[in-house]
Order: C-alpha cells, then sequence, then structure tokens
C-alpha cells in the first residue's frame, strides 16, 4: 500500500482493488459511474466502509488518466474472455439458449 494511496493497491494480477478487501476497483467505479451515491455503493458491497467507497472514487479522480487505462485493459481482458468461452463447447449454455429462444 501506498502511504500517499491507503485505498487503493494493485494485487499481484494487477487487479486495483480497495485496500483491505477483495472488491475490484472497477466494481466501485461502475457503480460511480451509473449515477450511484456512496451510500448506496456501500450498501452494494458491505464489506467496504463508506470511507472507502469516497476513498476509491476520490483515487480515481486524482487518477483518472492512469485509472481509465487500467480499466480499458480490464474491458480487453474480459472480452478476450468472453470470447474463448463462447469458442468452447457447452452443452448446457447452448441448451439454456435455445430453450430462451423458444419463448414467446
Amino acid at each position: 500500500m501506498d502511504r500517499h494511496n491507503p485505498y487503493v493497491r494493485t494485487d499481484k494480477h494487477g487487479v486495483m482493488r480497495v485496500v483491505g478487501t477483495h472488491v475490484m476497483l472497477d466494481s466501485v467505479l461502475a457503480a460511480f459511474e451509473q449515477g450511484h451515491s456512496p451510500e448506496t455503493i456501500r450498501s452494494q458491497y458491505p464489506s467496504l466502509t463508506l470511507e472507502q467507497v469516497y476513498g476509491s472514487i476520490a483515487y480515481y479522480l486524482a487518477h483518472r488518466d492512469e485509472a481509465e487505462e487500467y480499466l480499458r485493459r480490464q474491458d480487453a481482458l474480459w472480452a478476450k474472455s468472453r470470447a474463448e468461452a463462447e469458442a468452447q463447447p457447452n452443452p448446457a449454455r447452448d441448451r439454456l439458449r435455445a430453450l430462451k429462444g423458444q419463448r414467446p
């Protein structure tokens, strides 16, 4: 943890998390960008304190370029993972999609 940043850390996998929790910064920022108040975000993530929510948002606002680059990398990783999962045969998924397509 950086003494100048007590709210956000980067783990060994390169994922930014709220210090002292497993909550990804991505999750807090997604809710913030959707217009949720810090109090609402706090209720969505009970392991966070209100101070941690505000601190995470303050970190984002103070380091917007770095955080946006991180979010772009995360989006690319998720897209790659989704594409790889879609390419793998999955009879259960295919059956559920077929059933969903049959509904009016």
